[in-house]
């Protein structure tokens, strides 16, 4: 009774081999995953590159179920939105994945990056791993910005008008350009129609791309740990990392449970919270876009606020763009301005720890303020808290280049 069995056995390993002939894949599942060496210290921060991985895939297959039914068209958007929540079998499903997914795409990459802060991830020799890093993150907001004009609620459709009007105050050229941006002299069907092709096409193939690269960047140059030591400098006589392990089985085990603690979270949320008490989907988006009526208080999603409140700290709105995006333009230059002779924050000075958590503080703070009604003790403290976030980059090369910092180990510690 074993023959037929051994028979498909062999055919299946013989297709294989035909496959394997003509695509490398067996060296790439060595390459890049049973015989790539990671740490072996990696921790509980490690999860969220996997992670980051697993969002975007929910973001793709979630988004390509949304557009059979979804029409791009400022006078049918929100009502195929509206046939999506009620009518499609399991409609309101995907939609609350998506948009919600959303959401904890943004958690998950924020908690990726303040990783790479605490174990200086983006220094000597992982510099382009970290500004591939930043470039995922900006096509990832501009993917998401496009994305909540989609539903064209409310929010959906005054949100557009008040980013896109922001490039207006670039001088000679800002006119033009919001009315490029919009493909009309207000934010209209066509705004809606180009949003829609860039945020289903043009921006998931960018983001896609950069993803590819960023993990091939990482696995040139191998990934860090929370010690900040290269595992490469110790090898045995096979030339393997004595302070390495496989990635699979270990770590592909490992992150299945990470991904089965953040699939019940997000499970959670979807069934039980899937608006996120306003902070996900706002009330206001529930109601049809309307030229004519302005909604009470206008506020982005939360993953953009802190931005957002840097903007409102300046009265001018030429310099508030342009602090805006210096707060994200600077994260580019952080592998030069850490002058630290250590990656890792464990064995940094006293002076170092401290900047970071009042920076983290201040981010957090930020986008708290970001969601406020702008009132005149939220806007003071919106520019204290702005000094701070810039503070930080400001004063990184100082302190790590002069601070007294720990000795580092020869081997990787738990």
């Amino acid at each position: 009774m074993a023959k037929p069995a051994s028979n498909l056995s062999r055919q299946l390993e013989s297709v294989g081999n035909w496959v394997d002939r003509r695509l490398p894949v067996s060296d790439f599942w060595k390459a890049h995953i049973s015989e790539y060496y990671a740490p072996k210290n990696f921790n509980i921060m490690y999860f969220f590159g996997s992670l980051a991985l697993l969002t975007l895939v929910n973001q793709i297959v979630t988004g390509i179920f949304l557009t059979m039914q979804y029409k791009p068209s400022a006078a049918e958007a929100f009502a195929s939105v509206e046939y999506i929540m009620r009518d499609v079998e399991w409609g309101w499903l995907i939609r609350y994945m998506h948009s919600t997914g959303a959401s904890f795409f943004f958690i998950v990459v924020y908690l990726h990056m303040f990783r790479g802060l605490m174990y200086g991830s983006y220094k000597k020799p992982r510099e382009l791993v970290w500004i591939l890093g930043v470039f995922i993150y900006l096509v990832l907001m501009a993917e998401a910005f496009m994305g909540y004009v989609l539903p064209w609620g409310q929010m959906s459709y005054w949100g557009a008008q008040v980013i896109i009007s922001l490039f207006g105050a670039i001088p000679y050229i800002g006119d033009a350009l919001v009315e490029w941006i919009r493909g009309d002299f207000f934010v209209s069907d066509a705004t809606l129609n180009r949003f829609f092709a860039l945020h289903v096409i043009a921006l998931p193939l960018a983001l896609l791309l950069l993803v590819v690269l960023h993990l091939a960047a990482l696995h040139e140059v191998g990934s860090n740990n929370p010690d900040g030591i290269d595992i490469k400098k110790n090898k045995d006589e096979q030339g393997r990392p004595l302070d390495g392990i496989p990635f699979h089985p270990y770590y592909t085990v490992k992150d299945i449970f990470g991904v089965g603690v953040f699939l019940t979270l997000f499970a959670f949320m979807i069934f039980y919270a899937p608006t996120g008490g306003g902070l996900m989907l706002e009330k206001d988006n529930f109601i049809p876009a309307d030229p004519l009526v302005t909604p009470e208080h206008i506020v982005p999603v939360w993953y953009f606020t802190p931005y957002y409140a840097i903007l409102q700290a300046v009265p001018d709105k030429l310099l508030g763009v342009l602090l805006m995006g210096a707060a994200i333009a600077v994260l580019f230059l952080l592998p030069w301005l850490d002058r630290s002779k250590v990656r890792s924050i464990r064995y940094k000075g006293l002076a170092s720890k401290i900047l970071l958590v009042v920076f983290a503080i201040a981010f957090f703070r930020l986008g708290m303020l970001g969601l406020g009604t702008g009132t005149a003790a939220e806007v003071f403290e919106a520019r204290i808290w702005t000094f701070v976030y810039f503070a930080f980059f400001g004063l990184m090369p100082f302190i790590t280049k002069y601070e007294k910092t720990r000795p580092v180990p020869e081997r990787v510690t738990k």
